[in-house]
């Protein structure tokens, strides 16, 4: 959602609002104690980080990501 700019206008508040979504219906937005999984600005750095990386670094980032989720 943030790299492909569906959007014409606010596409990294919108993509970060629908990847929080997305954790949130998948159980994944607290962890096991109730705490919530990434700080506000950790999720910041990490949409302006995937929108400012080149597309062939998709991958990358997309793995990143996930190491991320998968250590919290």
């Amino acid at each position: 959602m943030i790299k492909d700019h569906p959007f014409s206008d606010g596409n990294k508040r919108i993509g970060t609002l629908l990847f929080l979504e997305y954790l949130r219906r998948n159980g994944l937005l607290y962890r096991e104690d109730g705490v919530v999984r990434f700080a506000d600005n950790a999720i910041v750095a990490l949409a302006l980080l995937i929108a400012e990386s080149a597309p062939k670094q998709k991958e990358l980032m997309v793995r990143l990501t996930l190491a991320l989720m998968e250590g919290h």
